[in-house]
């Protein structure tokens, strides 16, 4: 047999806590948002939409997600470079180049990703930075 490798994979129950971390900075604010959890091949794990948000972001926070783990970078890297001119960047297959989009990445190994969608850029950049942050402390 071929040797395998030992892979982390996000469980069902991390998806959760990271979204609830997130929502709670969306509720703090007073924000309506969609939070959504993809796992590391861009497929949807877990998915919250507050009440009052609209149904657009439903797909947006999604494709956050998925864009955010396709390029393993934040979609504000993304966004960063096609405000400095790089305008080829909105012709990649998959690039959302809107902020809200992060990789969730722990020791080194990319799990999955964090999609936020619902308000402002920078708004659903903080809701999505506040859900990782749970990584942080547990």
């Amino acid at each position: 047999m071929p040797p395998l490798s030992t892979k982390k994979v996000l469980t069902l129950e991390g998806a959760k806590q990271i979204a609830a971390a997130a929502q709670v900075e969306a509720r703090k604010n007073n924000w309506n948002m969609v939070v959504a959890i993809v796992d590391d091949g861009g497929h949807l794990m877990y998915l919250e939409r507050m009440d009052g948000t609209q149904f657009g972001s439903s797909v947006i926070a999604q494709e956050k997600a998925a864009s955010a783990i396709r390029f393993k970078r934040p979609t504000k890297a993304l966004e960063d470079a096609v405000a400095g001119g790089r305008l080829v960047v909105m012709k990649l297959p998959g690039a959302v180049p809107v902020e809200g989009g992060v990789p969730i990445v722990v020791g080194g190994e990319f799990l999955g990703a964090i999609g936020v969608s619902g308000g402002t850029s920078p708004q659903d950049g903080q809701v999505a930075a506040a859900g990782l942050a749970v990584l942080v402390v547990t």
